[in-house]
């Protein structure tokens, strides 16, 4: 297995613990490209260097431990400019990534769906675009074609181009995904959001009975899945497994993402799933909230899983009762535990739901799947006219029923 070292920059005003936090979830992510971590070094500074982002006398440790641990690799916790990795690669002789970096590198090997991997790429050229100059090794002119463009230039035009190209497919594909989701509009709808590797895709396994894919990785889990609640409920309960978050999230990525978090967004209610066994899940929490209050779920109702409590003490467990008591304590493999969390979510949702009569004429009996669909029949009468169903439902669903059938 390749080696990597890590290298951390404590800045003032970042303490050690949240500095050492920080390090070792690099170290997670490093190792979730398959390398094996095999030293870190760290440096307080007032500053970044401007060259060479950690001062020489560092950075001539930082060559010794690389050549007398044979790393081919080291990683910065810092989003770090083309120049600053060009120089430090001179100055130790092998390959240099930044945070923002090994995330892209993740995003890129997990991305399973066609929209996932346009996603990923348009955030990846994005990033590439402006290290362009320092990864070309130059501005020759190219020979023969007569444009006397440059290798830089020609560069350049190509990312652009491809850009152009990547964002036009993925425009195509979200509105086929907004066709979907404008289809499921009536539906009832959970989406697990949470920090990567919480736990949110075996929750979902768990609820839905599907087989999505669960791994014990960061960001296992790209593209969004969607399932219904089993056992089925009536109306059905649909369930959206999201992207997890991460601290310092590349902003291209997290814009990127756009369907994924146009689920959250839409959703009637959110699930903050949080490995309840973390020291830092507080924190990771924060992360999750800040990233969806962007984009403008903040007012969405929601509730809080503490998820992986079987691998909590019972004084812990006493301890997250007192911190967050309207929270639900859950182990994903616990069925008893799975099922009582089924329940909480049917009875938020009947908690808005409302008895209703609905009309439809023998002439738009085509409507009576919708009505079977969108909420649940209590009872069903018919006269001269049509079939009268009285139902409970969400009162959006009831109107739309009388619209179409009236």
């Amino acid at each position: 297995m390749s080696q990597a070292i890590l290298v951390g920059i404590q800045l003032p005003g970042v303490s050690d613990a949240a500095h050492a936090a920080g390090l070792e979830e690099l170290g997670h992510l490093v190792k979730t490209l398959g390398y094996a971590v095999v030293g870190t070094l760290s440096q307080k500074r007032d500053a970044i260097d401007g060259r060479t982002v950690l001062g020489k006398g560092r950075i001539d440790d930082l060559a010794a431990i690389a050549e007398d641990l044979d790393a081919v690799l080291v990683v910065v916790d810092l989003e770090v400019s083309p120049s600053q990795i060009r120089n430090l690669e001179q100055a130790i002789g092998i390959q240099v990534l930044d945070r923002t970096g090994v995330i892209m590198e993740i995003f890129h090997r997990h991305a399973r769906s066609r929209e996932a991997k346009l996603q990923i790429e348009i955030a990846r050229l994005k990033y590439i675009a402006p290290r362009l100059r320092d990864m070309s090794g130059g501005g020759e002119r190219r020979q023969g074609s007569g444009s006397g463009e440059s290798d830089l230039d020609l560069d350049r035009r190509t990312v652009r181009d491809r850009l152009a190209e990547a964002r036009r497919e993925l425009a195509d594909l979200q509105r086929e995904s907004d066709r979907r989701r404008a289809a499921r509009g009536d539906q009832l709808r959970v989406a697990l959001v949470g920090y990567t590797n919480a736990g949110k895709s075996s929750l979902m396994r768990a609820l839905t009975g599907s087989d999505v894919l669960v791994a014990d990785q960061l960001f296992a889990t790209l593209d969004t899945t969607v399932r219904a609640l089993r056992p089925e409920t009536t109306p059905r309960v649909l369930v959206t497994d999201t992207v997890g978050f991460i601290k310092k999230l590349p902003h291209d990525l997290v814009a990127s993402f756009r369907s994924t978090l146009a689920e959250a967004l839409e959703a009637s209610l959110l699930m903050f799933v949080v490995d309840a066994s973390d020291p830092a899940y507080l924190s990771h929490l924060a992360v999750t909230r800040d990233v969806l209050y962007e984009i403008g779920a903040g007012s969405v109702p929601s509730c809080l899983v503490l998820n992986k409590i079987d691998r909590v003490s019972e004084t812990d467990r006493a301890a997250l009762r007192e911190t967050h008591p309207d929270a639900f304590p859950l182990s994903s493999l616990d069925p008893a535990d799975v099922a009582a969390l089924r329940q909480t979510i049917i009875d938020f949702f009947e908690a808005s739901m409302v008895d209703e009569h609905i009309r439809v004429p023998y002439a738009k009996q085509a409507l009576i799947r919708d009505v079977y669909e969108t909420t649940r029949v209590l009872s069903q009468e018919s006269d001269a006219t049509g079939q009268i169903f009285k139902v409970r439902g969400l009162p959006d669903a009831i109107a739309r029923l009388r619209k179409m059938s009236a």
